[in-house]
């Protein structure tokens, strides 16, 4: 008979579950070897919880998480500006038009989003919160986090002359939102990954003076 968990009972756990799972495991070995082995995976999980590593719940969005995003975009942006293939890319997103719709621009910038919303709020990196989103809908960590990519991944093509300034407008955005796919997933990494940022929370602040 197999007395194992049912895994769709843990997917709920978190690291204090784990901590208290290994609590009573280890009250029932005797071994001191086992003893030694139980004990060196509890400081190993309490360590992973203290780092931010494990299921770390997140609430505030302050600047320095801000910051953390723009660190993760340049990362993850740098390797696309030495890249040709983001002028073929943008080229087919200009060119290509239904009914003088740019559909593989909107789709990719759908894709984007939803790409990004899914790593901070569905992959179960971090248990994050959504507090105060804009309107009663968008979150205020995701809009961050896509509007400091684009920025960084707009600012960067600049500085390296990947865009020219005094060339079509479309087409400027088209190359920066190519580069803006990786630099949002860099960006929501760099956020989330360190976990709960200290500071006050960024909603609290424009709350304040609103």
């Amino acid at each position: 008979m197999n007395d194992a968990p049912d895994a769709s009972e843990d997917r709920g756990a978190d690291v204090d579950d784990l901590l208290d799972q290994l609590q009573e495991l280890q009250e029932t070995v005797d071994s001191p070897d086992e003893q030694r082995e139980v004990a060196e995976a509890m400081h190993l999980a309490a360590g992973l919880s203290s780092a931010g590593v494990l299921g770390e719940h997140i609430q505030k969005y302050t600047t320095r998480d801000v910051a953390e995003a723009f660190v993760g975009a340049v990362i993850f942006a740098v390797p696309l500006l030495v890249e040709d293939g983001v002028n073929q890319i943008a080229a087919h997103f200009v060119n290509t038009q239904v009914a003088g719709v740019p559909l593989f621009f909107l789709v990719n910038a759908a894709f984007v989003a939803t790409m990004t919303y899914g790593l901070v709020y569905w992959a179960d990196i971090q248990n994050v919160e959504k507090r105060k989103p804009l309107f009663g809908v968008l979150p205020r960590r995701l809009v961050g986090i896509l509007t400091v990519a684009f920025g960084t991944a707009a600012l960067m093509m600049v500085l390296w002359g990947r865009i020219d300034v005094q060339a079509d407008p479309f087409v400027s955005v088209a190359r920066v939102s190519v580069v803006w796919a990786l630099a949002a997933f860099g960006a929501a990494l760099g956020d989330i990954l360190p976990g709960e940022s200290e500071g006050e929370n960024i909603a609290d602040v424009v709350d304040e003076y609103t």
